[in-house]
């Protein structure tokens, strides 16, 4: 858990009163601080936006709970695209899923983030000279597992895409809105596992996602089965060609 954003405080009411000092702070206070948080998110992430679109960079911030198989998709989906790709993995400890990744041939470069839950612009910017984006298409930012931090936090990513497993509710979206909502496509993922969980109904969790108020698609795949991956091949290859027709291919 991360002190940036305050989910490292403790839940218990006893707990609580042991951490906060004698006179706890106004309302005015805490809105402050918290504004000037993702204040300075927001510059930084905007720094990223700028040079990921001058390089003509798509940028693709993978979000989720922990074990829904973002790393699997990754290496499944890389070599099925005719686009240069490199990764930033990030995870609290280990490389585990980065080394995994690497193997596809993709630059992959990992950040730690200790006992942060989330990623943030600044590891973002931190990250970059490790990156030539003039010899990247698509750059996919494999967030630190987690379905409510990560939402909050802006890195300079064209688009979010959130993921969730069919091992998970399929009322993920409803439980965790700040996350779903904000997500340019949501895929539901280990679909070779569906007759084997008919608890788990694809439909409802799309449902959950329209009372969002939210039009993004739904996909339904498996990285085991690559036929069901072409859906995700051809939504990101149009998300590549709009973007640098928005903000390279300008006319003279």
């Amino acid at each position: 858990m991360c002190n940036e954003c305050g989910c490292g405080l403790p839940y218990s009411p006893a707990a609580r009163k042991q951490r906060l000092p004698a006179e706890a702070p106004s309302h005015e206070t805490v809105i402050a601080v918290r504004e000037s948080l993702f204040g300075a998110n927001e510059a930084i992430a905007a720094q990223n936006r700028a040079d990921f679109r001058r390089h003509g960079v798509l940028v693709l911030n993978l979000m989720s709970s922990p074990g829904s198989g973002k790393t699997a998709l990754l290496e499944a989906l890389i070599p099925r695209l005719p686009l240069r790709c490199a990764v930033l993995v990030g995870d609290l400890e280990t490389d585990n899923d980065a080394r995994r990744i690497a193997r596809t041939g993709a630059p992959t470069f990992q950040i730690t983030t200790g006992q942060a839950c989330h990623l943030d612009a600044a590891m973002i910017r931190a990250a970059l000279p490790q990156l030539d984006l003039n010899t990247i298409d698509i750059l996919f930012i494999e967030n630190v597992g987690n379905l409510v931090c990560p939402a909050s936090f802006d890195l300079g990513e064209a688009k979010r895409i959130a993921l969730l497993s069919v091992c998970e509710g399929d009322d993920k979206p409803a439980k965790y809105p700040g996350l779903f909502h904000k997500a340019d496509l949501m895929l539901i993922t280990k679909a070779d596992l569906l007759p084997h969980l008919p608890q788990f109904d694809p439909t409802r969790s799309e449902a959950c996602l329209r009372q969002l108020a939210s039009s993004a698609p739904c996909l339904t795949l498996s990285s085991l089965q690559p036929d069901s991956l072409v859906p995700l091949q051809d939504w990101i290859l149009r998300e590549h060609t709009a973007g640098r027709l928005a903000h390279v291919w300008k006319p003279a």
